[in-house]
């Protein structure tokens, strides 16, 4: 049941714009993977173990009026303490689950983010704050925990305890009649064995009310990873293969695109995206993109650059604008600029703690790419000489092991195994040495002409474009050819001018 959940959980994250793929940071997502999953499986578990002892309870009620009606209508005393105590601590129960589950959220998260920068940790000198961030965070945890564990445990000893106390009076009422001759030894012997199914379902049922509330917080946190899918989502049928052969996983091929969806012209007007915390983003911007030409985006810092391309790219639910491949809309562009219509080059490289070459080809069989090419394109030969395993090179989590101008024409490499229409580059080349990048932009288009939008503000860039688009502020200042805009305008004037490449 958890696996069902998890498997439909990443599911649901994968088919997500990939910038905005999980609300909350991935530590939080992961604590919803691994403990609200197993929170609900086993909450569906117990249900059926309430079911087996309510039939016996039930039974067992039925019996004990056919030996005293007045004693028996004690037994419900009991449930009905317990059922009403359930109900009053309800949202407390729900509150400290809550915290609690933010809590380890939290430390998830950090420790994650902790292993992924250690080298900046170490570089900043920031050891001991590091290490007392985390104390802080699980002092913070603990308490949250302890309430909720307190909570819990206090509830079921309540419950324990009223249960013991019902029973212990309903048995001083049976001895009573007893005495009084109105129940004889079989019928006290039959009544206490028949009472230990009631009072063993009153106790259970009180342990699993508190259980189910805590339940109701994992499914909404898990609903919230889903993001506007239905709840129901969460439990769609899917296979799972948890015993028997797996199953067979199709090759990944590279995509092939028909003639007439090849790049002719890429249309966006109105692109419109405000990041949720902070309102900004970029505002009313329109682009045109021509086949076989070089358009690059330019701007100052958090001008809303990688903002435009990640909308135009669906990786950001755009909030208006319409995108257009050869004058058709494109309904959905998380699904559509993948390859063969486009590849993509994020700023900072995701890579993989796996080999260069499962880097690279990621799922795409050796045999039907030229890797070859693709290595020789990014810039990466000798590179591969000085690795001590070349492609085989484990390179760690997030590529570790590799320099950032490494990391980068890696995931170039990785875009240029791919066939497709249009290359998108995010500062593709920040981390490049002048004379590294130069090789990369010859041979990248020493292979034809290609369409590139390039995010960029380095001179060689900006040399080779053929309309280059200045944004401010998230909006778009001025576009045209590198000529036009140093004539004409001044924020590209300040861009060339403060650039320190050299001619």
């Amino acid at each position: 049941m958890s696996a069902l959940l998890r498997r439909n959980l990443l599911e649901r994250i994968l088919e997500r714009p990939g910038a905005r793929a999980v609300p909350d940071s991935p530590g939080e997502a992961i604590s919803r993977f691994r403990d609200d999953a197993r929170q609900a499986e086993n909450a569906v578990s117990w249900t059926l173990d309430q079911i087996g002892l309510g039939l016996f309870a039930i039974v067992a009620v039925i019996i004990l009026l056919t030996v005293n009606v007045m004693i028996t209508l004690f037994v419900f005393i009991p449930l009905v303490c317990v059922i009403v105590t359930a109900r009053i601590m309800n949202a407390q129960l729900e509150k400290y689950r809550i915290a609690s589950r933010k809590a380890t959220g939290r430390v998830t998260s950090a420790i994650g983010e902790i292993c992924g920068t250690v080298q900046a940790i170490q570089v900043a000198g920031a050891e001991t704050h590091v290490v007392e961030h985390m104390r802080t965070l699980n002092d913070a945890r603990r308490v949250a925990t302890l309430k909720d564990s307190v909570l819990t445990q206090t509830l079921n000893s309540t419950y324990e305890n009223t249960v013991g106390l019902g029973t212990g009076v309903i048995l001083i009422l049976a001895a009573q009649a007893l005495h009084s001759t109105q129940l004889g030894v079989g019928d006290l012997a039959l009544f206490i064995y028949y009472l230990a199914f009631i009072t063993d379902f009153t106790q259970e049922f009180g342990f699993f009310l508190a259980y189910y509330t805590q339940t109701k917080v994992s499914f909404q946190r898990m609903v919230k990873l889903l993001q506007g899918a239905a709840p129901a989502t969460l439990a769609a049928h899917k296979p799972l293969y948890l015993s028997g052969p797996e199953a067979a996983i199709p090759a990944v091929l590279p995509g092939t695109i028909h003639e007439g969806e090849r790049l002719e012209t890429l249309e966006a007007t109105g692109l419109t995206y405000h990041y949720p915390d902070t309102g900004r983003g970029i505002e009313d911007i329109s682009l045109r993109i021509q086949k076989g030409t070089v358009t690059v985006i330019t701007g100052r810092i958090a001008s809303g650059k990688t903002t435009l391309v990640q909308v135009l790219l669906g990786l950001l639910p755009g909030d208006a604008g319409e995108i257009c491949w050869n004058g058709e809309r494109v309904s959905n562009p998380a699904s559509f600029f993948v390859p063969p219509h486009s590849a993509y080059t994020a700023q900072v490289p995701q890579l993989f703690s796996a080999s260069l070459r499962e880097n690279i080809l990621l799922g795409l069989p050796e045999e039907t790419v030229d890797l070859h090419a693709a290595i020789h394109t990014a810039v990466m030969e000798r590179d591969l000489e000085e690795l001590e395993d070349g492609l085989h090179t484990l390179i760690g989590a997030r590529g570790v092991k590799l320099s950032g101008g490494q990391a980068q024409r890696t995931a170039a490499a990785r875009m240029f195994v791919r066939p497709a229409e249009l290359l998108v580059f995010d500062d593709l080349s920040s981390a490049l040495d002048v004379e590294t990048e130069h090789t990369l932009w010859e041979r990248l288009f020493d292979r034809g002409k290609r369409t590139c939008l390039i995010v960029s503000h380095r001179r060689t860039v900006l040399q080779r474009a053929d309309h280059i688009l200045v944004l401010k502020e998230g909006r778009l200042e001025a576009e045209g050819t590198l000529e036009y805009l140093l004539e004409n305008c001044e924020e590209m004037r300040r861009l060339w001018s403060g650039n320190d490449e050299g001619p």
